[in-house]
């Protein structure tokens, strides 16, 4: 349930990362500038200090993005909308590759908080808090937003970053399916703190955001069976990936992307067996790598006399 390109446009592209922005971002911005209007004694500052915190979020996503790149991920897209932005990531289904992908973000804000404070310390020792107060007060709300953001993202709720950071946590000594399995069930936990929350605090956004956190548990706790039983199923022989060494499972776990029927891409020999269509690599459903089927092959072991 994360937000995808639909309703939104494409602001610029920069290291091979296309930024997406959704058209809902510029109904809010106007809210909340008109909301905050007797902070500075303009309203042009107000537009900044908008800018400024989806700047910080933006800087937060590149992180997801390249952390997810440097291990051997794919990650080429950003949305930005208003509860945020959402930095679309394919890391290698390792827990190691995945937990760096995602606690990259997070470590954006850790590295931007000191660099905040030296620069407050600075304006208000060279008197510039008197002198230029919109210019400090903007400065001093991105600092506590950047902080706000980063232990927000922290708690333990998926699919927030520390809930994402549990499960690749859980990863290592659970296995894929049933560390995702427990992160989505602390995270209907904590569907229900955000909701007491929001009507204690009489807060929309704490209600939107409640939303989209329990559709995204729900979203990952059937994705979580889904993998439970692919992990149930045995593996065939004679096969094996070039990358994890994994034997692929025995069924049809492949869609076909012409006639959107699942097959059994060993056992068709890599062509769907409906449509016909013929595949020049396969995906493996461990590690997500694709390779041409001929590389899967494993040669029978040499008997020895």
């Amino acid at each position: 349930m994360l937000p995808g390109n639909q309703g939104s446009f494409r602001l610029f592209r920069v290291l091979g990362i296309n930024v997406f922005l959704h058209w809902s971002w510029f109904l809010v911005a106007v809210y909340e500038i008109n909301q905050r209007s007797q902070r500075y004694t303009s309203l042009l500052w107000n537009v900044f200090e908008y800018l400024a915190l989806f700047g910080l979020v933006l800087l937060h996503e590149f992180g997801h993005s390249l952390a997810c790149r440097s291990v051997g991920g794919r990650a080429d897209r950003i949305v930005l909308w208003p509860l945020g932005g959402v930095a679309f990531v394919d890391p290698p289904q390792r827990p190691g590759a995945t937990l760096w992908s995602i606690a990259a973000g997070p470590l954006v804000n850790v590295a931007l908080a000191p660099v905040l404070l030296v620069l407050l310390v600075f304006m208000k020792s060279q008197g510039l808090a008197h002198t230029a107060p919109d210019a400090y007060e903007l400065l001093r709300s991105v600092a506590i937003v950047n902080v706000g953001l980063l232990v927000f993202n922290l708690l333990p709720i998926y699919p927030l970053d520390g809930g994402q950071i549990l499960r690749s946590l859980l990863w290592f000594l659970l296995g894929r399916a049933r560390s995702l399995m427990a992160a989505t069930v602390i995270g209907f936990l904590g569907v229900g703190v955000l909701g007491l929350a929001a009507v204690g605090l009489q807060s929309v956004w704490l209600g939107i955001l409640g939303v989209f956190v329990l559709l995204n548990c729900w979203q990952g706790l059937r994705y979580a069976l889904a993998l439970a039983r692919v992990e149930r199923t045995p593996r065939r022989a004679g096969f094996a990936c070039p990358a994890c060494r994994a034997a692929p499972n025995t069924g049809a776990f492949w869609l076909c992307g012409r006639c959107r029927r699942p097959f059994d891409t060993f056992e068709a020999s890599a062509a769907c067996p409906y449509c016909g269509t013929q595949y020049a690599v396969t995906r493996c459903l461990d590690c997500g790598a694709s390779h041409p089927m001929s590389e899967w092959v494993q040669p029978p072991p040499v008997p020895r006399h």
